[in-house]
């Protein structure tokens, strides 16, 4: 059940506004989701346009973390906080602003991503950015029909770019570790995903996506 109570929208970074149920979610909004959205690219921003985060106890069912739609007006992002990690919740933010940017991109910008996941998959590359991606992977490579079903490599694509994105800003917002193993991407392969969105989508001044060289 949604059960935010509506009351007057906060501002947050770029302008977006954010929605919250009660005082219990002070904390989540203050140390993560904040933080999470002012280490959004500016131009990034720019091409999502106006969004309006929610912030609820649950969405129908315990399994479901995040909702968006978009509308001519907005992007409309509901996230489920109760029994869930402030960092996990906020990652939830980012993921869903991914999968919004994913329906944004230039005809230049898809066909750039697509020719670079493309090259991956030609080299054998078997991991992935995250699980969901992951599953999806393995759904479109799990035989001839699925690898020719162009609903499978739509959806492949949208949760390697959505975590991608994610990740990127997850960067920008504070240090991560790089996860190794068969299913996670490989450090290769991650940098030069990470290097296009920066090129896309410059970090704001003050944040870097990779620490300065030491002498």
């Amino acid at each position: 059940m949604n059960n935010v109570k509506a009351g007057p929208a906060r501002r947050l970074g770029y302008g977006w506004q954010l929605i919250a149920g009660h005082a219990t979610h002070s904390s989540l909004i203050s140390s993560s989701i904040r933080p999470a959205v002012r280490s959004v690219p500016p131009r990034m921003a720019r091409q999502l346009g106006p969004c309006r985060v929610s912030i609820v106890d649950e969405l129908g069912s315990p399994a479901v973390a995040s909702q968006w739609t978009s509308t001519d007006q907005e992007l409309l992002i509901s996230l489920a906080a109760s029994g869930r990690d402030e960092h996990d919740v906020a990652l939830e933010l980012l993921l869903c602003l991914g999968q919004a940017l994913w329906d944004k991109l230039s005809p230049a910008q898809s066909k750039a991503y697509w020719l670079l996941v493309d090259e991956e998959i030609s080299a054998g590359i078997p991991g992935e950015i995250d699980e969901d991606a992951l599953k999806q992977k393995k759904l479109l490579l799990s035989g001839r029909s699925s690898a020719a079903s162009r609903r499978r490599l739509e959806r492949y694509g949208m949760a390697s770019f959505a975590g991608t994105v994610a990740e990127y800003i997850h960067s920008l917002w504070h240090d991560v570790t790089i996860r190794s193993g068969p299913d996670f991407l490989p450090a290769p392969q991650l940098r030069r995903r990470l290097e296009m969105l920066s090129r896309w989508y410059p970090p704001a001044r003050g944040r870097r996506l990779f620490p300065r060289a030491q002498n």
